[in-house]
């Protein structure tokens, strides 16, 4: 396959990812006091794990972003943006590094490892937006209590995707849907 030819494959996976993301993050959605918890971030670490970081992140973030807005979370936006497009990136980053020497077939713990270094920094990117961002903006109801009532439903959220990009991984390479990451 030609640079080309790999870059539009590339580009339309990362729109179709960024779609997906959006649709699992707004289909179950159980809300909370800051927000809602959904399975997003299951698709947001399967595109980190096939796309890479760059892709990866675009689709995290386009996608994510655009379900806080479809949804009338407008001040999340561009929290989720980052915060998202942040989660790809680690993820992807840590991926690459433990698979990049090791057989294709060991890929179990490395998903699961990069997808709870991906949710940490998802829980401590939302513990910042809600605590000091948005408290500058927003006239009550916002800072760091309110801001800490969410790491339960921030880190169950984070485990819920973990667990859903590992079986999905899971089946997509046991199909041969994607190449072997």
């Amino acid at each position: 396959m030609n640079t080309k030819s790999n870059k539009l494959t590339k580009m339309m996976l990362t729109a179709m990812f960024a779609a997906l993301v959006c649709v699992a993050t707004m289909v179950i959605k159980v809300p909370s006091p800051t927000g809602y918890a959904n399975l997003g971030d299951g698709i947001i670490l399967l595109a980190a794990f096939l796309l890479g970081p760059f892709y990866g992140a675009a689709a995290a973030g386009i996608g994510a972003g655009l379900a806080d807005l479809i949804a009338g979370y407008t001040h999340y936006v561009p929290g989720t943006f980052l915060i998202k497009a942040g989660v790809a990136v680690i993820a992807a980053l840590i991926f690459r590094a433990m698979t990049a020497k090791k057989e294709n077939s060991a890929f179990l713990f490395p998903a699961i490892v990069s997808g709870i270094g991906g949710e940490l920094f998802m829980v401590a990117g939302y513990f910042v937006y809600n605590a000091f961002i948005l408290s500058a903006f927003m006239e009550e109801g916002y800072g760091i209590l309110p801001a800490a009532s969410s790491i339960p439903s921030d880190s169950m959220q984070g485990l819920a995707g973990i667990i859903l990009s590992v079986i999905l991984l899971t089946i997509f390479r046991k199909t041969k849907i994607v190449p072997e990451t």
